[in-house]
């Protein structure tokens, strides 16, 4: 009898305990609130293949025994994208040697990319004498499915080259070249050989494959059966990536869930949100764009809310490194999507890192820091009153 109450005793005692701990225990966060997760209505087979390229994007680290470098800049791809979101300047990439559409003059020399680190025994890159250069930022990987799958014609559909509208915003793709293993979508535009590129700051990258490949070759010298060239010695090597890891990551980015955006209901936030589109910044960071047929049925003909119009933009002096790839301009910028800007903080040590290089501590900095096609949004910006400014902050915070 006795030794019953003291079991009972002791079962009341545990769960008081356990519950006194759950009043401690941080609350688990909101959908909205996190980046990474996969969109909805996948097979149970393509999650489980979303699973296999979110182990290779987040778990994988590489090193001298599994093919990294010897010239690198990072040892994985979670190292640049912490939960799938904006990097830091200290994880930035330094690409140089191109000023023109013309091409890279520097390639024998390393470009386009700075291996700023190195194993044991080998001497990192630096930038040849007369490169100019640019320093990126790692972007939010979220939501790129959505993006790859907008047509070509819908993306033409916006570029305004002339300015025939005399908004003094004009937009125009990026074309270039294709690499050797990449198969074009089926609604491709070609114009004189070369193709609309969409991912990238200055949207110089076609598809997320070729991201992707690149991303393991200059990011981390590994080389894979897309692209075998190791940036150390130039020569062709074995793969040092299957080509199984390669099509699980990509399907990994592509289907990413978009950023949810949060507080929508917010009157300050409602208020921010006519503000945005009254001084044009909808004009160039599009609210609404769609999606056509896709070989994921679940991003096939989807409306989604990236806030970009995948086009170059001439954005001023002020943001113009000397330095390009594709078809761009030296000032011109490809519009950075704005969903889940709110949310980059959490991956930037809770500070603000934005614009191409990360220069811009604030939203607000960033927004001033717009010139070319932008001037004059940004000046409109400079005329609200600081009730408006706010109102537009919050707005964008709820992104």
């Amino acid at each position: 009898m006795l030794n019953s109450k003291i079991t009972i005793i002791n079962f009341i005692l545990l769960g008081s305990i356990m519950l006194s701990c759950e009043e401690f225990l941080p609350s688990e966060p909101m959908e909205s609130e996190l980046l990474d997760g996969p969109i909805e209505d996948l097979t149970q087979a393509q999650s489980a293949q979303f699973l296999s390229g979110d182990i290779a994007f987040n778990d994988e680290l590489f090193h001298s025994r599994n093919g990294l470098g010897p010239l690198f800049v990072a040892t994985s791809c979670v190292s640049c994208h912490a939960g799938d979101g904006k990097g830091l300047p200290s994880t930035s990439l330094t690409r140089f040697g191109q000023i023109d559409s013309t091409g890279n003059k520097f390639l024998h020399l390393g470009g386009p990319q700075l291996q700023n680190r190195a194993l044991p025994g080998y001497t990192p890159e630096n930038i040849p004498e007369g490169a100019t250069y640019s320093v990126f930022t790692p972007p939010a990987v979220t939501g790129l499915g959505f993006l790859q799958y907008v047509t070509d014609a819908d993306i033409l559909a916006l570029a305004d080259p002339e300015d025939l509208d005399g908004d003094g915003i004009s937009g125009v793709p990026n074309w270039d070249y294709i690499r050797d293993f990449t198969i074009p979508s089926a609604d491709a535009i070609i114009r004189n050989g070369k193709y609309i590129h969409r991912f990238g700051k200055k949207a110089s990258v076609y598809d997320l494959l070729e991201q992707t490949v690149d991303a393991y070759n200059q990011d981390m010298g590994i080389t894979s059966i897309f692209d075998p060239k190791d940036t150390y010695s130039g020569l062709a090597i074995d793969p040092e990536v299957s080509k199984q890891t390669i099509r699980d990551v990509v399907f990994y980015l592509e289907t990413l869930k978009a950023p949810i955006p949060r507080n929508q209901k917010d009157p300050q936030v409602q208020f921010g949100k006519n503000i945005f589109t009254q001084i044009q910044c909808a004009s160039c960071h599009m609210p609404k764009m769609k999606t056509g047929y896709a070989p994921i049925e679940a991003l096939s003909y989807k409306t989604f809310h990236p806030y970009t119009d995948l086009l170059l933009h001439d954005m001023g002096t002020e943001l113009d490194d000397g330095y390009t790839e594709g078809s761009a301009l030296i000032s011109e910028w490809r519009t950075a999507p704005l969903w889940g800007l709110g949310l980059s903080s959490d991956s930037q040590g809770g500070k603000y890192y934005l614009m191409h290089d990360g220069r811009a501590r604030s939203i607000e900095e960033a927004i001033l820091l717009h010139g070319g096609e932008a001037e004059n949004s940004k000046n409109q910006y400079v005329g609200l009153d600081q009730s408006e400014k706010d109102d537009l902050i919050k707005f964008l915070e709820s992104l």
